[in-house]
């Protein structure tokens, strides 16, 4: 591929990328999950002043428990950081906050399309068909609604996506060997010039590989198993490399230590913020989300996770959260919203990752007959694998890194975190790992057409067939399912207006006027204790606590434990959980809790109808 193409190719994948974030957010106009809002809110307290802060409390097993509260005690900061920049242009609305996640979205696409160009070189496909993967790819990831849905959302998810797959670009490259047959050809001065320039250039690579892993480290915890992958990359090519062991430790040594190094010192001051703020450079409860048995423990108060509650609960409730674990990640994230794309990348990356470099090529050239049949298999594609991969510069299939790197992030999230991955843990890890559907899909499509147009006798071009089908596909999907969501979102936000109208000034006055007892949290000094707290605390600009799935005696010693203590609890009447449940069944407690009529929003009538709010009347 010239580099003009290249630069066409990639040009043309990132602008149809853009056009097509761009016309989902303007159907996705509110932070839906409330993780978004919290990157979002964080944002706009940094560009208006206020340094990296939250007006929000979800977790309380990290101290200090107070307002101001110092944000990412668990999540992290490049996601804000990112949002804060159009914010700090556009003003410090959601809308600004997009324009990140759409431009960091699009070059995922574009990430894409050159994963699937290394592919189709690994492979050794004919230019076209290499072309018509390629750039497949790309415009299937720029429409595939998991990943735009997740574009228009400023999160973790995109960026983090980007950042794993620019890393294992980079790993593949890295494990290029220096071929000793291109003397002959060449020369001894013209390889030893190239050669000088190609270590030179592996010494940039490194170097930015390390400061890769660090804002990953910046994103997202999962960033461990990135650099596990590394680890585990480069001890294969050394393994290639050498047969002794004591040759093979120390050149795997001299190849990962100085990326770990810069990745520790570019990651340093963050965990050094970390210490000053929350007494640890480590992430507060990631840990202890391991001792789950249901969702709402990471709002916990009293009742903590503990190894022994967790283990009290039997091997058969453990095997069962894990088999939920499982069943979530596969269908929830990684299929239902690709489907059909999904199911045939999945079903078929087995296949795709397994199948020898040399048996995929003869594959291809043979696919190739439905465009040129009198064009025989190379006879480098029809060798063995590594010769197949040697000829074509790649050491290592360029998909290798995103599966050990996808593998071990299900593996970990399904198994180790199986409470806590049904609340959103791989979700926002799973960006790259849709890239690695799309691709194994287009791969099986691409082999799928081959065979039937060699069965078939076909002899004009039929390589974009694969590719159209996956976009085509794509586009139905998105086109049905975007504005459900954002239906949804507009309710949300409706509801969340109504309730920061309930509690304002107005709201109160309204509600005095009609003879109830109304709340103006503009004289409240302390938060409120909520079951969203992060969205009412965005919607009313006040500060908000998480409620706990615990008892009222419970949520009177939080209400107690701040300093202006908490007078007022809101929660959704169709919440599953302990509340409203404990008070409407009189538990003990109860009575402390003393009902609120909150005023209707002319601007949404009926959206308070499902949100029940309780004055905390004990001392």
């Amino acid at each position: 591929m010239s580099r003009r193409e290249a630069v066409l190719s990639a040009g043309a994948v990132f602008l149809v990328a853009l056009l097509v974030r761009a016309i989902a957010a303007t159907q996705i106009t509110f932070p839906r999950p409330e993780d978004v809002a919290y990157y979002v809110g964080v944002a706009r307290n940094l560009v208006e002043g206020h340094g990296l802060t939250t007006d929000a409390i979800w977790s309380f097993q990290t101290p200090p428990l107070s307002f101001p509260r110092a944000a990412f005690e668990v999540w992290l900061p490049l996601p804000t950081l990112l949002a804060a920049i159009p914010m700090a242009l556009f003003g410090t609305t959601f809308a600004a906050a997009q324009v990140s996640s759409v431009i960091v979205g699009s070059i995922v696409a574009v990430l894409a399309w050159r994963l699937a160009a290394d592919v189709a070189e690994a492979r050794r496909l004919t230019p076209g068909r290499a072309r018509t993967l390629a750039i497949g790819s790309g415009l299937t990831a720029a429409v595939y609604l998991p990943l735009v849905l997740a574009s228009v959302q400023p999160d973790s998810t995109m960026p983090f996506a980007a950042l794993v797959l620019v890393a294992c670009l980079l790993m593949t490259r890295l494990s290029r060997r220096v071929n000793i047959d291109d003397v002959r050809e060449e020369g001894i001065l013209t390889f030893v010039d190239r050669t000088a320039r190609d270590l030179g250039r592996r010494s940039r690579a490194r170097v930015a590989l390390g400061v890769l892993f660090a804002l990953a480290a910046l994103t997202r915890n999962e960033a461990i198993w990135l650099a596990l992958t590394f680890l585990l990359i480069e001890w294969s090519n050394v393994r290639r490399a050498y047969s002794n062991r004591s040759d093979r430790l120390g050149a795997w040594g001299i190849n990962v230590i100085p990326v770990g190094l810069v990745a520790i010192l570019t990651f340093a001051p963050w965990a050094f913020r970390d210490w000053i703020e929350f007494g640890s450079p480590l992430p507060g409860q990631a840990l202890t989300n391991a001792l789950s048995l249901d969702g709402r423990d990471i709002f916990a108060w009293q009742v903590q996770p503990t190894l022994a509650r967790y283990l009290d609960a039997g091997l058969a409730k453990l095997l069962e959260l894990r088999w939920d674990g499982i069943v979530h990640n596969v269908v929830s994230v990684l299929l239902l919203l690709g489907v059909p794309l999904s199911v045939v990348g999945l079903i078929g990356l087995p296949g795709v990752v397994g199948r020898r470099a040399g048996r995929s090529s003869s594959a291809a050239s043979g696919a190739s007959a439905a465009s040129a049949p009198s064009v025989a298999p190379d006879a480098a594609a029809s060798a063995g694998s590594s010769a197949a991969v040697d000829r074509s510069g790649f050491a290592v299939d360029p998909l290798r890194p995103l599966v050990i790197f996808s593998v071990i992030t299900f593996l970990v999230a399904s198994l180790v975190f199986p409470v806590s991955t049904t609340w959103g843990t791989f979700l926002h890890a799973a960006g790259a790992i849709h890239v690695l559907l799309v691709i194994s899909a287009l791969l099986v499509l691409d082999s799928l057409i081959g065979w039937v147009g060699k069965r078939r006798g076909w002899t004009n071009p039929v390589a974009w067939l694969g590719p159209a089908f996956a976009i085509t596909g794509c586009l139905l999907f998105s086109a049905v399912l975007l504005p459900t969501e954002g239906r949804a979102g507009r309710d949300t936000a409706d509801q969340y207006a109504a309730i920061a109208y309930a509690f304002s000034p107005a709201g109160a006055a309204a509600a005095f006027a009609s003879g109830g007892s109304g709340v103006d949290l503009t004289q409240e000094p302390g938060p409120v204790i909520t079951d969203f707290p992060i969205w009412f605390a965005e919607a009313t600009r006040h500060h908000a606590i998480a409620l706990p799935n615990e008892s009222p005696s419970s949520i009177l010693d939080l209400a107690r434990t701040f300093d202006p203590p908490a007078r007022f609890l809101v929660v959704g009447a169709d919440n599953s959980g302990a509340w409203p449940a404990a008070i409407l069944t009189g538990a003990p407690g109860s009575d402390c809790f003393v009902p609120l009529q909150l005023p209707d929003d002319p601007a949404h009538p009926g959206a308070l109808d499902n949100v029940l709010a309780f004055r905390i009347r004990c001392p």
